[in-house]
């Protein structure tokens, strides 16, 4: 079933290789930012790279207020108060947050202690939101660099609403051509988010563009 996917976030990396993957898999996707015309221009090079023009651009709000389904993909830096005020655009939606809190120091990443995790703020923010944790750990330029489905991957997702959980773990397929692994309840979004530090810390060792891959799992 194909969707109306807001990104938030969309001119960001993450945000515009995921963009570019929803869109591929047939979705209505529309890049919100606080300056809409960034968000139409990344639109139009999105589409550039598909067979027909299905992403637009707009503001935060409007982008939000249209969509079935909302991603976080914003730095952690300025999370509560742009989800703050997303509030009603988002009350009552699927929201998938694949937002990391790192920090960076002269070792390099390290994920931030915190007394949530940055879904878990937006849960709290927003109580109505169906809030998903997932898609932190697929780099973007992997995302960005070729069409092909990511096979050696797989997107942990995680949730406290069953429904919400089925919907993205299926959105998950966008990415890898295979149903997202269901990691559990949001709270362990604590160590989902934090991963990522390890993984960019590989990255940047061994100039490769690591993933996450579940063994032992059966998978749609």
């Amino acid at each position: 079933m194909t969707s109306t996917i807001a990104v938030v976030g969309g001119t960001g990396p993450q945000g515009r290789g995921l963009a570019y993957r929803f869109a591929l898999a047939g979705h209505a996707v529309v890049l919100g930012s606080r300056d809409a015309g960034r968000a139409t221009e990344k639109a139009e090079e999105i589409n550039e790279r598909l067979d027909g023009a299905t992403v637009t651009g707009a503001t935060n709000a409007d982008a939000v207020a249209g969509a079935d389904l909302v991603l976080l993909a914003v730095p952690w830096d300025g999370h509560a108060a742009l989800v703050s005020s997303l509030t009603d655009g988002l009350a009552g939606k699927i929201v998938i947050s694949c937002v990391n809190p790192l920090g960076f120091d002269a070792d390099g990443p390290f994920g931030l202690v915190l007394e949530e995790s940055a879904a878990q703020e937006t849960q709290r923010l927003v109580p109505s939101a169906r809030v998903v944790g997932a898609f932190h750990h697929v780099a973007a330029l992997s995302l960005w660099r070729t069409p092909d489905a990511l096979t050696h991957e797989d997107v942990l997702v995680c949730g406290d609403d069953a429904e919400a959980v089925e919907a993205v773990q299926d959105l998950a397929a966008a990415v890898t051509g295979k149903r997202g692994v269901n990691a559990g309840a949001l709270r362990l979004a604590r160590q989902l988010e934090p991963l990522t530090a390890v993984l960019v810390s590989m990255n940047k060792r061994y100039k490769t563009r690591s993933g996450v891959a579940i063994t032992g799992v059966e998978k749609g």
